[in-house]
């Protein structure tokens, strides 16, 4: 059971009463599936930055967090959330940004570019209902860690998911689905490119 709290509840009110959608994403909706400890709450919104920071100024301070790439970052009664907008990638530039981004209005793109199934749910605060397009739910009650697409593709996007995914695995207590697996041996070359510092990072969360 996902139960946000009254901040967040707050903030999605407010988001919808403007006819904004607005979805809870990433690990808050995994952990609190899997009964564990929740802390940030990060939303995927069917408005632009622009339109949500309009929004939500009378009331938060916000911050262009990564406005380029369609997030800002709500601080709300105190709170931090960020908020991205629906969007699809286009390319890969470096091995971790696109080449462009292209803000669009349905899950279905979005989903597109998020890497593992457990991490693509969605949670409707409005209905109370799951958006789960990859198998992210099933995947969680069979302890299994598997992409969103063909694990090349995923991999390719960013090479640091190859790292981010033995983290995870490590983390939840998950087998990594075999495909998965052989994709990421495939890819490993990718990390080549990847900087010091945020291989550093997921080594010591891995540690």
């Amino acid at each position: 059971m996902i139960k946000p709290n009254d901040t967040a509840l707050r903030l999605f009110e407010i988001l919808s009463a403007s006819g904004i959608e607005a979805y809870a994403v990433g690990g808050f909706v995994r952990d609190s599936l899997m009964g564990l400890p929740v802390h940030d709450i990060d939303f995927a919104v069917s408005a632009s930055p622009e339109e949500t920071k309009r929004l939500l100024s009378p009331f938060a301070k916000m911050i262009d967090t990564g406005l380029k790439f369609g997030t800002v970052t709500a601080v709300f009664e105190g709170v931090p959330f960020e908020l991205t907008t629906f969007r699809a990638d286009c390319g890969i530039k470096d091995g971790r940004h696109p080449q462009s981004v292209s803000f669009v209005r349905d899950i279905v793109s979005d989903l597109s570019r998020r890497d593992f199934t457990v991490n693509a749910i969605y949670y409707s605060i409005d209905t109370a209902e799951y958006v789960d397009y990859t198998g992210g739910i099933p995947d969680l009650y069979k302890h299994v860690l598997r992409t969103t697409q063909s694990p090349e593709k995923v991999f390719s996007e960013d090479g640091l998911r190859i790292l981010r995914m033995v983290r995870i695995a490590a983390e939840l207590g998950f087998n990594i689905d075999k495909e998965t697996l052989d994709g990421a041996k495939k890819s490993v070359h990718l990390l080549k490119d990847i900087s010091g510092e945020r291989k550093r990072e997921e080594f010591l969360k891995i540690l």
